[in-house]
C-alpha cells in the first residue's frame, strides 16, 4: 500500500471549527424561522385586509402594524438565510453579506439609542404624535385598532395620549358625533372587573359631566404617554437587560461569521498550497 502524500495528509486536517460552524447554523435556523413567521403573519394580515390586491388601501404606512411585521420579518428572514446557508455550505460570500448586514443594523441601533438619549424630548414628541394619529385613525384599520386596544387594556392600563379626553379627536367618539359612541371611549379604556357578563358598552358617555362621579371607577383616566413612562421607569433593568442581550447576540454573530470566514479562507489556501 502506498503511503499517503503530504498533500492528502494536509487536506485531512481542517482549519474550520465545527463548533463555530454548527453553532452559527443552529442560531441562524432559529433566526430564519422566526423571521419567516413574522413575515407570514404580516402577509396574512395584509391578505385579510385585501391590501395585497389593492395597495391603495395602505393609506398611512407609519400606522400599519402588518407592514412593520413584513419589513422586520423579511429582514430577519434574509439575514438568517444568508447566515444559515453560508455557515453550512462554507460560503464566504454569504457569510460576508451576513456580517456586513448585521454590522450595519448594529451600528444603526447604536446610533438610534444615542440620538434617542440625547434628543429624548424630540423622541417623546414623535411618539406622542404617532399615538395621536393612532387615535384619529382608530376605526380605519383593524390591526391598528387591535394594537391600540392591547396597549390600553392589556399592557399599560391607560386611555388616550395624556388623558381619556384625547379620544374626542376621533370622529366616532367626538361629542358632536351623531353615533352611539359619541362622547365615549373605546371598550379597551374600561377597567377589568370580576363580573361574569362583560359590559362592552362601559365606555359610552364617559366624557360627559354626568359620569364625573364614577369615571375613575369605570375607566382608566391616565394617558398612555405618562403610563408608558411610568412602566419604563419601573422596568428599566429588564429593558436594559434585553437591549444588552440583543446587542451581545449581534456582536457574537458578527465575530463568529468573521472567524468562520477566516477559517474557510485559511483552509482553501492550505488546499491550494
Amino acid at each position: 500500500m502506498r503511503p499517503r502524500t503530504r498533500k492528502h495528509r494536509r487536506r485531512e486536517r481542517t482549519e474550520v471549527s465545527c463548533c463555530i460552524k454548527y453553532l452559527m447554523f443552529a442560531f441562524n435556523v432559529v433566526f430564519w424561522l422566526f423571521g419567516g413567521s413574522m413575515l407570514a403573519i404580516g402577509l396574512w394580515a395584509w391578505a385579510e385586509k385585501d391590501t395585497l390586491a389593492n395597495f391603495s388601501k395602505l393609506t398611512n404606512i407609519a400606522l400599519d402594524p402588518a407592514l412593520v411585521f413584513i419589513v422586520i420579518g423579511l429582514t430577519m428572514f434574509v439575514i438568517g438565510f444568508a447566515g444559515c446557508v453560508g455557515s453550512l455550505r462554507e460560503n464566504t460570500c454569504l457569510l460576508l453579506f451576513f456580517m456586513i448586514t448585521l454590522s450595519i443594523i448594529f451600528v444603526l441601533e447604536l446610533l438610534l439609542g444615542i440620538l434617542g438619549f440625547v434628543y429624548k424630548d424630540w423622541v417623546r414628541d414623535q411618539i406622542e404624535g404617532q399615538v395621536k394619529n393612532m387615535i384619529v385613525n382608530y376605526r380605519d384599520d383593524a390591526d391598528l385598532q387591535n394594537l391600540v386596544d392591547w396597549v390600553q387594556q392589556d399592557w399599560l392600563g391607560c386611555c388616550g395620549v395624556h388623558r381619556y379626553k384625547d379620544w374626542e379627536s376621533n370622529i366616532y367618539f367626538n361629542c358632536t358625533s351623531p353615533g352611539v359612541e359619541a362622547c365615549g371611549v373605546p371598550f379597551s379604556c374600561c377597567k377589568h372587573t370580576d363580573e361574569v357578563m362583560v359590559n362592552r358598552h362601559c365606555g359610552y358617555d364617559m366624557m360627559k359631566l354626568s359620569h364625573d362621579y364614577d369615571r375613575n371607577i369605570q375607566i382608566y383616566t391616565t394617558g398612555c404617554i405618562p403610563a408608558g413612562e411610568k412602566w419604563l421607569e419601573s422596568n428599566l433593568i429588564p429593558v436594559a437587560g434585553v437591549a444588552v442581550g440583543v446587542a451581545l447576540l449581534q456582536i457574537l454573530g458578527i465575530c463568529f461569521a468573521q472567524n468562520l470566514r477566516s477559517d474557510i479562507q485559511a483552509q482553501r489556501a492550505k488546499w491550494n498550497y
